[in-house]
């Protein structure tokens, strides 16, 4: 009876998996998807919304005048690059806002919704639009990615098989608010993001330095830029960074991929 459960199980997981399958842009890589745009992007509201009732705006007219520049910058060059590449699919559910929050806390993000927040804390290190398109391409190269959907799919499928189906298969909002809660943990602290797994942060990496390219931006500042975030706060790290591990071989993984994202700065 166990071993015809355990069939059943791999059987609608297998199922599940074949019908959910998708493909990262650029890169090619296959990913499973459980949960459909919609669902991601209502939830990413949500999260938002509640973001913003904690936060202070920067006034700051700097700050805010870079962050949009440079937002408005990349996503109209990868935007235009997808719609002429047949990966539109990526633009899927995204709608970029770009915000700077009066936080000293070093820190960034985009949620899957194409939100992306910075705080002033690290526009103090990333103070040139050449840098914050660094930590912007990145950033956006999770949502374009769909890294957000991928982990919480993730989640669904690494847990104890019979609740991760029940779970997936009943598809009742507060289950698939649940799982984004506990794939992003943004109802434990606020403005704090769980860490991406280490592929989806090398993915997010070079898809970032390709989205730079696109829009005109120096590639070649990434890699000392991750070198500074790395040795900043000694034994106890910003958020950003514990989130962002630069180690070496991170940093030569950038290193080695600046020439095909070079490739890029002409390619319309």
């Amino acid at each position: 009876m166990k071993s015809l459960l355990t069939k059943v199980l791999s059987t609608i997981l297998l199922s599940i998996i074949l019908i959910s399958c998708g493909k990262v842009m650029i890169t090619g890589r296959k990913q499973v998807l459980l949960f459909s745009q919609g669902e991601i992007t209502s939830l990413s509201n949500q999260a938002y919304s509640e973001l913003k009732t904690k936060a202070q705006l920067s006034d700051n007219e700097h700050y805010n005048k870079m962050v949009n520049e440079v937002g408005i910058r990349l996503t109209k060059a990868v935007t235009d690059y997808c719609k002429q590449h047949g990966w539109e699919s990526a633009l899927e559910g995204l709608e970029w806002n770009f915000e700077v929050f009066k936080d000293e806390t070093v820190n960034a993000f985009c949620l899957p919704n194409g939100k992306i927040v910075f705080y002033e804390g690290i526009l103090k290190y990333a103070n040139t639009p050449d840098l914050v398109a660094v930590v912007m391409g990145h950033e956006i190269a999770h949502a374009l990615a769909k890294h957000g959907n991928e982990r919480m799919s993730q989640e669904v499928l690494v847990g104890a098989v019979g609740q991760a189906v029940s779970t997936y298969l009943g598809t009742e909002s507060q289950k698939t608010q649940a799982i984004f809660e506990l794939a992003y943990g943004v109802g434990s602290q606020f403005g704090v993001l769980l860490p991406y797994s280490r592929k989806h942060e090398y993915e997010a990496d070079r898809l970032g330095l390709i989205i730079m390219a696109m829009a005109g931006y120096d590639i070649n500042v990434a890699p000392k830029f991750w070198q500074t975030m790395s040795s900043i706060g000694g034994s106890k790290q910003p958020e950003f960074i514990s989130t962002h591990p630069s180690d070496e071989n991170r940093i030569k993984k950038i290193e080695s991929v600046l020439p095909e994202a070079a490739k890029y700065y002409s390619k319309k």
